[in-house]
Parts: C-alpha cells; structure tokens; sequence
C-alpha cells in the first residue's frame, strides 16, 4: 500500500521548530497587524502569533473567504483573552490603512500580502507591481507617521538578482524598506525590517501542491529547468 508523502519528507533534513522565547519577546501583549492574514504564509503567522498572546491581533485581508476562513480558525482555539479583528480591506487604500494605525495603535506589522505567482504575475506585470510595490510603500508610509514600533516586511529569494517580474517586484518593496530603514531625518522611530524566505514547502505559490496534482492525474511533472535551484523551507518554519 502506498504511503502518503508528507511535506517534511521532501525537506532532506529535520525541521527547525519555532523558538517561542526568542518570538514572544516581540509579540506578548502588543498590538499586531498581519498583513494577507489569509494567505499561507499570512495565517501561518497569525497562528504562531496567536499562541505567544498578543493583547490584540488585526487580520488584514483583501479575500473575503479567506478572511472568514482564518478568523473562524482562531476563534475556535477560544483563547478570550487576545482580541481578534478582521478587517476587509485593499492595502492600496492609504486613506483605510492610516485610519486603522490610528485607532488600533499596531505596535507591530508584518506585510505577508502580495502577489506570488510567477507565471500569474508574469501575464499581470502592471497589477502585480502596483500590488506588491505600493502596498508595501502605503504601510511604510501610514507606520511612520502612525509611530508604529517595527514593520516587518515578507519577502521572497525571488528578489536576488530577479529574473521575473514577480521577483523584481519584491526587490523593489526591499528597496522601499532598505530606504525607509536608512532615512536618518524621519522623526518617527518605526524600526523596518524584512526577510526573505526561500520555496515555502505547501504554500499556495509552491511547486509541492503543482506536483502532487499532476501525480494525481499521471503526470506529466512540469519542471521549470533542470539546472534550476531552489531552498525549501517549511511554513511553519518560515
């Protein structure tokens, strides 16, 4: 009988589990705003930020289905404590984004939403430039002036030396933050920051969920380049 392949077995190495010491330090009774909270990545880290108690977590999502989804999920872990609020919303909207840093006082924002599909991306360049780019430079922008403690934003191995327009995109968002980031005249202490995460195994944009349909309906696998190089990483790792 055939043995379903799990995710962690394509890894060729033993995953690297969470450190909640070193992460509860930024998220333990603070205000944190997840940006494509219904995204993989986005509800990965809303709930390993909801087990480290933050005083209130703002889901931040452009799908309404993927919002209710998320949201649900964590109501059911019935934690009463931590405040949860959806909110539905384009990150393109300055004017929503500025009202919510506002009232909510986010002490921490971490930008997982974009558009990560390199062929869909490819086909979209205007939506997906405009998407990834000026999202990221709306939040950087409202954070400053809102004082928010640290934005944080998610990015992609896909920005090194991008050979596609989803990649460039991300390079450009980096920009954006390396620029903020460096900005000695800016009278706000907002700390930027991003990180780059490498093939995030199971994710929406990984080639893993690809594969596993195309085995399910005998192939064949449409792989990219032979010569091509990728770096795994599970969600939860990620």
């Amino acid at each position: 009988s055939l043995k379903p392949v799990l995710i962690e077995d394509l890894l060729g190495r033993d995953t690297v589990p969470p450190k909640n010491d070193i992460l509860g330090k930024e998220v333990n009774n603070n205000i944190i705003c997840v940006t494509g909270a219904g995204g993989s990545i986005g509800s990965e880290l809303c709930r390993q930020i909801y087990k480290l108690n933050p005083k209130k977590l703002i889901l931040f999502e452009i799908s309404e289905p993927s919002l209710y989804k998320i949201s649900k999920e964590l109501t059911l872990l019935d934690n009463n404590s931590i405040k949860l609020k959806p909110i539905l919303g384009n990150w393109l909207d300055s004017n929503l984004i500025s009202k919510i840093f506002k009232k909510e006082k986010i002490d921490l924002i971490f930008h997982a939403a974009a558009y990560k599909h390199v062929p869909i991306v490819e086909k979209n360049p205007i939506i997906g430039i405009q998407n990834n780019v000026f999202s990221t430079l709306n939040i950087a922008i409202e954070a400053q002036k809102a004082d928010v403690k640290k934005m944080i934003l998610i990015s992609s191995d896909k920005a090194v030396r991008p050979t596609n327009v989803m990649g460039a995109s991300k390079r450009l968002s980096e920009l954006i933050i390396q620029a903020f980031a460096s900005d000695k005249d800016s009278k706000s202490n907002t700390s930027f920051s991003m990180v780059r995460f490498g093939n995030v195994l199971g994710s929406s944009g990984s080639v893993v969920p690809l594969f596993r349909k195309q085995i399910i309906l005998g192939g064949p696998l449409t792989v990219t380049d032979k010569e091509v190089t990728r770096f795994f990483m599970t969600i939860q790792e990620a």
